[in-house]
């Protein structure tokens, strides 16, 4: 199925920049992400997301899942269910776009989370 992809632009500005400082993810007090190198990203009039690379996650917390949706100004995203050693799951907290459109093409190979199920921390600058 072909997909609209459309271009940022005046109606709806994005904008992917470096993160000033450190950005942490934690569920309760396991750390899931630390980086000095996530990206910001800013699209409308959506709230700011932090990107953090894919190298500075836990990946062993992370397990893929079957779920994707489609953003036209980004692409395709895939999505990880977060598995506490505790058994809990935090089913598609997490996110990536593995070939984001050329307008947002750093955000590829970082993850996003979804901020009401994680606590993100974005420390100075380190």
């Amino acid at each position: 199925m072909a997909h609209d992809k459309r271009v940022p632009g005046p109606d709806h500005p994005i904008t992917v920049e470096p993160a000033p400082g450190r950005v942490v993810v934690r569920v309760g007090g396991l750390v899931v992400a630390d980086t000095t190198a996530a990206l910001t990203l800013r699209e409308a009039d959506y709230g700011p997301v932090q990107y953090v690379p894919l190298r500075d996650a836990d990946r062993s917390l992370l397990r893929r899942t079957e779920t994707s949706t489609y953003c036209p100004f980004k692409g395709t995203a895939a999505y990880y269910t977060i598995e506490m050693p505790g058994g809990e799951e935090l089913k598609d907290a997490v996110w990536t776009y593995e070939e984001p459109y050329p307008a947002v093409a750093a955000i590829g190979s970082h993850l996003a989370f979804y901020p009401g199920r994680v606590e993100i921390a974005v420390d100075g600058p380190a």
